[in-house]
């Protein structure tokens, strides 16, 4: 019988949380986000959204972008150690290359969050994501209740980033039973370096070069989603159904055109809300007792928090990202 593979952690602990550098009196809470790059719409999102409610609490956040390089990322988590951050909130370049920022926090006794991609390989302190393999079976579960039948085709993300290998695993965890049952045929699965547009156009390529008939394609966001668009409306083939991640607005545009099929939402603002309250209880050293789902990073079971992604597709989009606020009706709909 098969079984779904789940790396997560379902073991809930109660963790009493003390903080690295405690602040004077009267001191401003000083948050250093470290960003792996503004690549995507999203991440821009993620940006305005943390420093909003830092500041709401009424910190300040010190932002570096670190354009996916990894020796650059670990060389401004340096500079803003050295300029007396309190707390380290990253988004990392490399989940391996990362484990360095987390040791330069530490022997300044400063903790580290890792934001929606998890630091591999350290003694990380806290995680605050959405449960990938969750999004990965989302996406797969939608299409395929589309299309049960055919072949389908995976374009996944970085392999630097832990994410990756999780969307991969939710995806199976559905395609694999209709695999065994021969409904369904996967004619291609491989990863990208960079998340991007042109790596997702390039794949397509390949994949309708194949002799089989491609049915449906898996994007592991948005970004790739857009390649595999430009790529299909070349070729003719915009009868493929397609799912994205991250629900940039060009996609949710390409949705309502129906070039693309459907995309995950992750709550952003939550995420950053979170994140930007357990920053302040580290700083302040206030401590107090949470309950939080636990996450192994190959070093230690993390203390993490986990929000829910949500499908949106043609019919729902006024539902999730426009109710919710994360993108505007008339924007959508231009």
């Amino acid at each position: 019988m098969n079984r779904p593979i789940k790396l997560i952690s379902l073991f809930f602990f109660a963790f009493f949380l003390i903080g690295g550098c405690s602040l004077q009196k009267n001191e401003k809470v000083k948050v250093g986000f470290l960003i792996h790059a503004l690549d995507q719409e999203r991440w821009k999102n993620d940006r305005d959204f943390l420093v909003q409610k830092v500041e709401e609490l009424g910190g300040t956040v010190i932002v570096k972008v670190a354009d996916n390089n990894a020796d650059k990322q670990l060389a401004q988590a340096k500079e803003v150690l050295a300029g007396g951050v309190n707390v380290l909130v990253v988004v990392p370049v490399d989940q391996f290359a990362a484990a360095a920022i987390v040791e330069e926090a530490h022997a300044h006794s400063v903790k580290v969050i890792s934001y929606d991609r998890l630091i591999k390989n350290c003694k990380l302190d806290y995680y605050v994501s959405t449960d990938n393999i969750e999004i990965g079976s989302l996406q797969a579960t939608y299409l395929t209740s589309i299309k049960p039948t055919g072949n389908y085709a995976l374009i996944g993300g970085a392999l630097t980033d832990n994410n990756s290998q999780l969307l991969y695993l939710g995806q199976r965890n559905v395609l694999q039973p209709l695999v065994e049952k021969g409904d369904i045929n996967i004619i291609y699965n491989e990863f990208t370096d960079h998340w991007g547009e042109e790596e997702g156009y390039a794949d397509t390529k390949k994949i309708l070069a194949l002799p089989q008939k491609v049915d449906a394609i898996i994007a592991a966001n948005d970004g790739i989603a857009m390649g595999v668009i430009k790529a299909l409306q070349e070729a003719k083939r915009e009868d493929v159904l397609l799912a994205g991640m991250d629900a940039d607005l060009p996609n949710l545009q390409e949705i309502v055109a129906g070039h693309q099929t459907c995309t995950v939402y992750k709550p952003y603002e939550k995420l950053a809300a979170a994140t930007a309250e357990l920053a302040f209880q580290l700083a302040k050293d206030g401590g107090f007792e949470n309950t939080f789902q636990t996450v192994s990073n190959g070093a230690r079971l993390v203390p993490t928090v986990f929000f829910n992604g949500m499908i949106v597709n043609k019919e729902n989009l006024k539902l999730t990202v426009i109710s919710e606020g994360y993108q505007k009706e008339e924007e959508v709909y231009k």
